[in-house]
Formats: C-alpha cells, structure tokens, sequence
C-alpha cells in the first residue's frame, strides 16, 4: 500500500498505537517487532480490542482488509510520520544534548502553550520510535510541535531529523553520556552537533547557549542563529541570580522565579526565555509559564519527607549530570548533606575512571555523608569513612540506618532505580 493511501486510513483513525496494552477504539495499531518477540503476533488483539486497522508485515498474519500488509512496519511508522509532519506544514521544534533535554522541551512547551496550540513528546519518547509517535499525535489544530530527539551513537540524530524534518533547534549540551555507543566525548559533540548540521544545510533558525565555547565556534557566523548568553550583551541577556535551592534570573529586567534547583538549570530556563521571546510570547507569559511549572518524574525535584528534604534526581546519570548536581548540594546552605549515587551506565571503557572521579569528588566536597550503590561504585577507591560502598540496592537496603533531619540528593541511571530509596527514607 501507498503511504498517501495508508494516509488516508490514519485520518479515520483516533491515534496510533504499538503496544497492545493501550490499545483504545479506533486506534491503527503498528506491529512492531524486537530482537525477542514478533509484533504481528499481536495484531489481532489490537483489532479485538477495538483498533480500526493493525499494520503488518507477515503474510501469515492476515486476517481480513483490517490487517495492512506492508514490507516492513517500522520503515512505514516512520515514512507516514514524515508525511504526515509534510500535510501539516507546521512549526517543528527539535532539541537533542546530553543532559536536560526533557526539561528544557517541557518548559519550551510551557512557555509557547501560554500564545500557541502546541504538541509536544510525551515523556522521553525521543527514538527512531518515539519521534514518529509524536509526530504522528500533532494533528491539524497544532501550530508548533516541539520534539525531543535522544541518541546514544553517530547518525542517529541525522537519522531522526530526516523524519521530523525541524525548522528549528537547540542542542542542551555535549557532555559525558553515552560515551560507549559514541566513542568518547568527541564522538559526543559530532554526534549531537547532526542537528546543527541539518538546520544549517537548509537555512533553518537554530537557537544556541553563547557561553558554551562549542556552540559559539560553530554558530556565531551563521545568520540564522539565535543565542543567550549571561554576560555578552551581542546576545539575549539573561542574568542567573540566585539557585539556593531554586534558581531565580531575570530577563528583560523581570524577575523570574523557578521551581528549578541547581544553577545548572539557568540554561534550560534561558532557551526557553529566548524561544518564548522569539514566538512573540510576553515577558509576564514567559515568567508565568515558568513560575508554574513544576518538575516531575524524579527529574531535580523537591520532596519532603518526615525530616528530609529530598532531592529526587534519579531518573537518569552521567558523569558530565552527576558532577553538576553534586557541586549544586555542595552549594547548598544546610546541615547534614547526603549523597545517595547509584552506577552510571553506557560508559564503555571509561566506566572504572568516570566512576572515580565522581568518587573523589564527592569525598572532596562539603558533604557529610556519601553512598555508593553499584557494581562500578563498589570498586572505587575512597579516603574517609564518610563514603559508605554498596555492591547493590539490595545490599545496601539490608544494612540501611534510618536518615532524619537532612539534605538527602538521589542520583543514579536509570537502571538502578533509585527510586526505591524513597522508602527507606
């Protein structure tokens, strides 16, 4: 079948699914396969859970003019996104970085939504799956679509841009993330730096960080950039004036107070200023946007619990994200600081020395007290009895002492699960 005739059949459809388990009335349901499962498997419980169509690409699956035969069912979930991004012919807003990418796309949705029907990723759906999806969600109502972009190897952003095709961009950061998949830190910055690359070849706006060396070597000369920066007033000026705990800056000589901890955070609210200022947003929409907006998903947020105030930051590390939020406790004006950190994975080769380094660090620092929880962590080398070494959760669970009356930060990949500190505590 035709993309323009598949087309046809999505516009009859209420959205696009490829997991059984959601699958709603009137869904086109996409079987999708892995290295350890076949998804055509699963396409006539889509249908008898009420999908309108199930796309296929196995013969011995078909079942009636329900199930589509294609020749390959991911190649077609990506080839009907483009086209249907095409039909559109809206805004699209792409960002990809090694840390704060979901932040940064949450609080540039926030800030356009206050001016702007918007459509933008759910969660980190970011992959050669997740951006079809988002595309695939924006429907003929929405004037700008801001998608989240991830990689963990070279041509992979490429990749992704060729199927959102983004009239505009924004790259977070190049750090430690992923080093094994790219190849170490340079390998990083090529890699991210294929956004800029694509805008660039088709004369597309790119928004950038001036005070990040990288970023203004590569884009200071080209015309269509546009950059912030908090002490060069060639570009939008933003001013960081205080992150203890919560990050507070002006812009435009307003004041903006965040729910954002960590001084870190000034670059992921200054992109979002300087989208809004560039879509027309007012200054006092941007700062309502952004004084309303609160972080979730164990993404830098503040819980109270009992006598401890927690800084949940356990949905994903990497050196370069592990170092930051642990200057950002050591920053902090309170009585007995605790660091809980869980193994950073996809590290490669680097993994024994990205693992010491955090080690040293965190034992040179203002901190009362720090836990290592991981296979790598436990094999790093400490100097005081303030640091404390867990093989893993469970291990660390037996010999775990109630925690009361402190300052508690929670960071690990997203595999350790960190999480399951907050009961303990």
């Amino acid at each position: 079948m035709k993309i323009d005739e598949l087309y046809q059949l999505f516009l009859d459809c209420k959205a696009v699914n490829t997991d059984t388990r959601n699958v709603e009335t009137n869904d086109m349901f996409f079987a999708l396969s892995g290295e350890n499962f076949n998804g055509n498997t699963f396409a006539n419980e889509a249908l008898q859970k009420g999908a309108k169509y199930a796309i296929i690409d196995d013969e011995d699956y078909r079942r009636s003019d329900k199930t589509i035969l294609v020749s390959n069912t991911l190649k077609t979930l990506q080839k009907l996104a483009t086209y249907h991004r095409q039909q559109l012919g809206l805004k699209i807003i792409s960002l990809t970085g090694s840390n704060g990418k979901t932040t940064t796309k949450e609080l540039i949705n926030t800030v356009l939504s206050k001016k702007y029907k918007t459509t933008a990723t759910i969660g980190n759906l970011n992959n050669h799956i997740g951006v079809p999806l988002t595309l695939l969600s924006m429907t003929n109502t929405t004037e700008i679509g801001i998608v989240e972009m991830g990689a963990n190897h070279k041509k992979e952003i490429e990749f992704l841009c060729q199927i959102a095709q983004p009239d505009f961009g924004y790259i977070t950061n190049f750090g430690k993330a992923h080093l094994e998949g790219f190849g170490g830190v340079e390998g990083v910055i090529q890699g991210k730096s294929e956004l800029y690359d694509y805008l660039t070849s088709n004369n597309k706006t790119i928004f950038f960080n001036a005070d990040d060396n990288i970023q203004k070597e590569k884009l200071s000369q080209y015309k269509n950039s546009k950059g912030y920066s908090q002490n060069n007033t060639d570009y939008y000026l933003i001013n960081l004036l205080k992150a203890n705990p919560f990050v507070n800056f002006k812009a435009e000589n307003t004041t903006i107070q965040s729910n954002l901890i960590g001084d870190y955070n000034i670059t992921n609210l200054s992109v979002a200023t300087l989208i809004g200022k560039y879509f027309d947003v007012s200054i006092n929409d941007i700062k309502a946007a952004i004084q309303d907006y609160v972080p979730t998903n164990n993404r830098s947020q503040i819980i109270k619990k009992d006598t401890n105030t927690i800084i949940m930051d356990a949905y994903n590390a990497n050196p370069s994200s592990m170092e930051v939020a642990l200057q950002n406790l050591n920053n902090q004006n309170e009585k007995n600081k605790i660091a809980i950190l869980g193994d950073m994975f996809e590290l490669g080769a680097s993994a024994d020395t990205e693992h010491q380094n955090i080690a040293n660090l965190a034992n040179h620092l203002n901190i009362d007290e720090v836990i290592l929880i991981g296979e790598n962590f436990i094999k790093t080398k400490t100097e005081n009895n303030k640091v404390k070494q867990y093989r893993s959760f469970e291990d660390f669970k037996t010999h775990y002492k109630p925690i009361t009356n402190s300052h508690v930060l929670i960071k690990g990949s997203r595999g350790m699960a960190l999480e399951r500190v907050l009961k303990l505590l």
